[in-house]
């Protein structure tokens, strides 16, 4: 897979990419390096390689100093874990015929149990927020569907990087999409008062995909005062989490509020 990422280079993309990814000096993704290789191209090369990559073949792609080349052993690693445990399959109704050749057959010390192990052994290398949001939920989030998810709460407390927090908010697009609120909320609040604006964004998106689902449980959240009880009165003392909120979290949070009510929120 290296020598067709490298083959697909493209020079003239580079400038404007490493302008998008803020690489410059001080800027969140300082000093990496771009081939010039749009998302659509790595993974069509990703859709051709990945049935015949192993660990070690990702260990390479991972570390490597290019940007897309990381980004295509993530998405290599989320395919063969989302295939990794199917078996080959007889169409339905044929008989006497090989099981089809495009189902992923599984290999020896290959389980989606060690792909995740693989993901959690090399976060240092997903250091940005595409790299985060490409991988992390159809991988983790798959993973810790029937599972105890307190991984993600160490992650968005005490994760060594922001990009291991953002693992941890960003996680729960799964659960949200098997309509699974809690685990959202509870981790925004982790992250509530964070110091970085990639993290209010994150928070932010992740809570307007909340509130699609349902959208008093996401104003019943940005009402409440963390912590507090209501008084006798059904009155919340103290700052609710909409006021307290960095203004750019919130302005995700509500994208998809009416107007009026939008209006209200930004003006407390």
């Amino acid at each position: 897979m290296l020598s067709e990422m490298l083959a697909h280079a493209d020079p003239s993309q580079v400038a404007g990419l490493s302008r998008f990814f803020k690489t410059g000096p001080g800027q969140y993704g300082e000093g990496d390096q771009f081939l010039g290789i749009k998302v659509p191209v790595t993974r069509e090369v990703v859709k051709c390689c990945w049935r015949e990559l192993d660990f070690a073949d990702l260990e390479e792609c991972i570390a490597s100093e290019y940007h897309e080349v990381r980004l295509a052993a993530l998405l290599a690693l989320v395919e063969i874990f989302a295939h990794v445990d199917k078996r080959p399959r007889v169409k339905p109704g044929v008989t006497g015929k090989k099981p089809d050749d495009t189902s992923f057959r599984t290999r020896s010390g290959i389980s989606r149990e060690s792909c995740v192990d693989f993901y959690l052994a090399h976060t240092q290398y997903i250091n940005n927020w595409d790299l985060v949001d490409l991988s992390c939920y159809p991988l983790l989030g798959v993973w810790l569907l029937d599972k105890d998810r307190s991984l993600l709460y160490e992650l968005a407390r005490n994760g060594k990087t922001l990009w291991e927090q953002r693992i941890g908010i960003v996680s729960t697009m799964t659960f949200i999409r098997h309509g699974q609120l809690a685990d959202t909320f509870a981790i925004a609040d982790i992250l509530l008062h964070h110091p970085h604006d990639l993290i209010h964004k994150a928070v932010g998106w992740l809570l307007r995909e909340a509130g699609k689902r349902d959208k008093a449980a996401l104003e019943a959240w940005l009402e409440e005062i963390p912590g507090q009880a209501r008084n006798d009165d059904g009155v919340m003392p103290g700052r609710d989490r909409a006021s307290q909120m960095p203004r750019t979290m919130l302005r995700y949070a509500i994208e998809k509020f009416p107007e009026a009510e939008r209006q209200r929120y930004l003006n407390r």
